[in-house]
């Protein structure tokens, strides 16, 4: 139960519209916009409002259970209450705490995170410790010879809401470009000497030949039996899209080609980019722009991948620089990915939703979030 409250002198974002409040809250949701406003208001000096953010790809989390390649941290809910208060602090209400499920380069660690962070977001979920909604997104490395036992003990949980099968093998996908692969791998030992380097990558290969088909089918298979959200991973040419629409996937997560995304995109399958691509005006790997799609009608959903502050701040990008309507560019962050992870209780400002909610003022061009609540209850 939470106080009711309305909020007022606010330029509130619905699904198509921006519109003048009041906005009543009740019992911790949307109760009305519009009409008497009530006793207990909040002032909202036209800064903007927003539904809470919806983030379903964060590598964030495990920047704070493993901070380093071979370090896992050793207090668990202090790790996990770090992520949650940037998450929130950054107007993420409902996050999919996105955690890789095998590994191409070997990393025990990796392993341990993701058996630590679901261990204690269990735990927290019973308690009132957390200030954003946490679920996860299980990233699948299919070139793991150890993947399907990997991914065993966490695939009938009912907090893993969307599966993607990605492919990280030097060559394929994200790093069909060798150069640009070791770059930015410079601080591995194998990535040194070309001898060194050259053997890592037939090595790798020759494992991905035996076990990423197999990996990618059983994977499937588990995601269509449990009811899964599936995502295909670093789309890169035809056969990639053909390969994820046979497997029953519906979002094509990162598209690293213009072919690629527009293929997908005509199929049907929702494309998701990174708000970082956006922010930043490029991709961290060379690969194709996100403002590209978005100019083309593409982009469908953004996702703060390693920058949870970058979700807000890239649809204000859209708005401004590609002129998209405000309520379009936060459907991106909000409505529309809640649509496609089958959430219809959140995502938008609307009589009988969650009242999740973002206040965001502007620093010049760029949107500051000042205050959250989650179902009606202040959390940032």
């Amino acid at each position: 139960m939470t106080a009711s409250f309305s909020i007022t002198n606010a330029k509130v974002i619905t699904r198509d519209s921006v519109v003048d409040g009041p906005v009543r809250v009740e019992d911790g949701c949307i109760a009305g916009i519009g009409g008497d406003a009530g006793d207990t208001t909040l002032d909202f000096e036209g800064d903007y409002l927003l539904p809470g953010l919806i983030e379903l790809h964060t590598d964030n989390v495990e920047k704070h259970f493993a901070p380093r390649a071979t370090v896992v941290w050793p207090e668990a809910i202090a790790a996990l209450a770090s992520h949650d208060n940037q998450i929130a602090g950054s107007g993420i209400t409902t996050v999919l705490n996105a955690l890789g499920v095998g590994d191409y380069k070997g990393r025990k660690a990796r392993y341990h995170a993701l058996q630590a962070t679901f261990q204690i977001l269990k735990e927290a979920k019973h308690t009132k410790l957390l200030r954003a909604d946490h679920m996860f997104h299980l990233r699948c490395e299919a070139s793991d010879p150890n993947l399907l036992d990997l991914v065993a003990p966490f695939f009938d949980d009912t907090i893993v809401r969307l599966v993607s099968i990605t492919d990280h093998t030097p060559g394929e996908r994200q790093w069909r470009d060798l150069e640009k692969f070791r770059e930015y791998h410079t601080g591995f030992e194998w990535a040194v000497r070309d001898e060194d380097f050259n053997a890592f990558i037939e090595k790798r290969r020759e494992i991905q030949g035996e076990v990423a088909g197999p990996n990618r089918s059983k994977i499937a298979e588990m995601c269509k039996r449990q009811g899964v959200v599936l995502a295909s991973h670093d789309d890169t040419t035809p056969e990639h899209v053909a390969m994820g629409l046979e497997e029953g996937v519906t979002l094509s997560e990162f598209p690293c080609t213009m072919e690629a995304a527009r293929l997908a995109h005509k199929q049907g399958l929702k494309i998701i980019a990174g708000a970082p691509n956006v922010v930043r005006g490029g991709s961290l790997a060379g690969n194709a722009s996100a403002l590209d799609y978005a100019a083309e009608g593409m982009l469908d959903i953004l996702s703060s991948d390693y920058m949870p502050v970058s979700l807000a701040h890239a649809a204000f990008i859209l708005h401004q620089k590609l002129g998209l309507k405000l309520p379009e560019a936060v459907a991106k962050v909000s409505c529309n990915t809640a649509d496609a992870l089958g959430f219809d209780d959140r995502g938008e400002i609307l009589e009988g939703k969650r009242a999740d909610m973002v206040r965001i003022s502007m620093a010049g061009d760029v949107p500051v979030v000042r205050q959250v609540w989650r179902q009606g209850r202040r959390v940032n």
